[in-house]
């Protein structure tokens, strides 16, 4: 890590591309494309460095300066790691968005950050139009695939490469100069700006190296999308701050696609999600007798509990152990984890990584003892702790106390030392590793005309960790139908996104709410699971 920080520079697209040509890099494979219909295109470091420093020195011709926020609205494509490295060199700060996001979900996001410049697709265009005017920072967008400027403010991505110089000076950047913006859902509220800093790259650095176990000549495959923490800490930085060759999958999710890669890229090391693995468990397990993974050696998973029964399967069916890890978007980086040399307990996040301290705090403050359930606590300080909640101090300060910050996951660690997940605090929903907020989902079913009042919460489901379920009540003129089913989903994967949209819609009488007025989410979460539905003392009506 002493190489990669030298002189006091922390910058990560510096580091990712310039410092890897520099050390003998420059002709190694950094990634290796694979579109949907399996067509491969490889890019060196030198390339990376060469596209992030052109995409740098564009950005400054529009007079983007340090601090500045860059969106990026894209799918899973080479230039989303040009623009990202390119910004996080100018030392602007960069904010990738989940490319299935609707409207709604992109203008808050974009509104809260006051975002300049936002880099998309042709496809995407409709969106931004019916949002722009609400947005007065936003300067320019810039399209990639358009080979011609269109309005004055929106701007072909080809001409202001062909323009741009592929030679940048990556100015000195201290560790606390912020770096990227991942935004995070609350049970209540709009969803909060998670800002992190260019120091953070130490822990992604040494985690990717201890806890993933990549090594020189690894062939790496993160599949998560860079709309999420994962996909920029473990999809791009991790692995470039090491010179490893990653690969990037621009297709969906199949048994057939997915091993093909992990056989044919001889990939050693893989990070994906416990959803994944659990849809790969219903499938026929002949199926997967005719793949070779002699090369894989590590497989890890991240966004939600990963089930026991995952890896008795995998033990059984692929012959591979895999490896739990936990951290969140504020934590940056992996802060417990599952690893080789570790008895891997099924169930089981393991235990921290080196230099962090982790604690079980019970609701009366006080340390948990072995086997008490409290709440999962880190000792503040770590590098890639999260530095703000944008334009939200009181939210920030909020999530500590006592100089730990609380993660508000549920948990207990053993005699052992190693940690088990329990649940979450708040009403949070953890849908295929995807955090969503109640209240956002909840106000987009109000905009329905003819929905009166909304409930959500997230219920179990064997697939997808946990599933959202909205309870409507509708105006008394409406009736619910297929119909009104379907304008229910379509609108809320237009204005949020495809993950949002509820597994269950259910018409009700009344939404259970207390004297004040608040939804009482556990009520509703009791009656759907068919369990005792607790004290109704604070209930409005019943």
């Amino acid at each position: 890590m002493e190489n990669i920080t030298k002189n006091n520079q922390y910058n990560i697209g510096y580091i990712c591309t310039s410092l890897q040509c520099a050390i003998g890099n420059a002709d190694k494979t950094a990634m290796r494309w694979i579109s949907s219909d399996m067509k491969c295109i490889d890019y060196s470091f030198r390339d990376l460095e060469h596209q992030s420093n052109k995409l740098a020195n564009a950005l400054q011709s529009l007079g983007l300066s340090k601090g500045d926020i860059i969106f990026t609205l894209l799918p899973k494509i080479p230039e989303q790691f040009f623009v990202l490295l390119g910004a996080l060199k100018l030392q602007l700060i960069a904010s990738p968005l989940f490319a299935n996001f609707g409207e709604e979900a992109i203008f808050d996001r974009m509104h809260d950050a006051c975002a300049k410049i936002l880099v998309t697709k042709k496809v995407f265009l409709k969106k931004i139009e019916k949002i722009k005017n609400r947005l007065p920072n936003l300067k320019y967008v810039i399209v990639i695939d358009s080979e011609s400027d269109l309005p004055s403010d929106v701007l072909s991505y080809p001409i202001l490469m062909e323009n741009a110089q592929s030679i940048f000076e990556t100015p000195l950047t201290g560790k606390d100069v912020p770096s990227l913006l991942h935004y995070t859902s609350g049970s209540t509220g709009k969803p909060k700006g998670v800002l992190h800093v260019h120091g953070g790259i130490v822990v992604i650095n040494q985690t990717t190296k201890e806890i993933l176990g990549l090594k020189e000549n690894d062939k790496y495959w993160c599949t998560a999308d860079q709309g999420w923490v994962t996909g920029t800490s473990y999809g791009m930085i991790g692995p470039w701050s090491l010179g490893i060759t990653q690969i990037h999958f621009s297709g969906q999710y199949g048994l057939e696609a997915w091993f093909t890669i992990l056989e044919k890229e001889k990939i050693s090391v893989w990070y994906t999600a416990p959803t994944a693995l659990r849809m790969l468990m219903k499938e026929d397990a002949a199926k997967f007798k005719k793949f070779n993974l002699k090369e894989l050696r590590h497989i890890s998973s991240v966004g939600e509990p990963l089930n026991p029964e995952v890896i008795h399967w995998s033990r059984m069916v692929l012959g591979k152990d895999i490896y739990d890890t936990w951290f969140m978007t504020e934590t940056g980086a992996i802060m417990i984890a599952n690893r080789s040399g570790f008895d891997v307990k099924p169930g089981s996040m393991g235990k921290p990584i080196e230099g962090v301290e982790a604690a079980i705090i019970t609701d009366n403050g006080v340390l948990a003892q072995s086997d008490q359930q409290g709440i999962l606590c880190l000792k503040a300080g770590w590098a890639s702790m999260f530095v703000a909640y944008l334009n939200n101090e009181q939210a920030y300060r909020q999530k500590f106390n006592d100089g730990y910050y609380y993660s508000g996951d549920v948990a207990f660690m053993d005699k052992e030392g190693y940690y088990w997940f329990s649940g979450r605090k708040d009403d949070v929903i953890n849908t295929a590793g995807h955090l969503v907020g109640p209240f956002e989902v909840e106000s987009a079913l109000l905009e329905i005309e003819e929905v009166k009042e909304a409930a959500v919460i997230g219920a179990p489901d064997k697939i997808l960790y946990e599933k959202i379920v909205a309870f409507i009540k509708l105006k008394p003129e409406c009736i619910y139908n297929k119909e009104l089913e379907l304008k229910i989903r379509i609108y809320i994967a237009n204005k949020i996104s495809t993950i949002a949209v509820p597994q269950d819609i259910i018409a009700v009488e009344s939404v259970p709410k207390t004297k004040s007025g608040k939804i009482m989410r556990r009520v509703l979460k009791a009656q759907y699971l068919d369990q005792d539905i607790g004290d109704l003392s604070t209930m409005e009506e019943f």
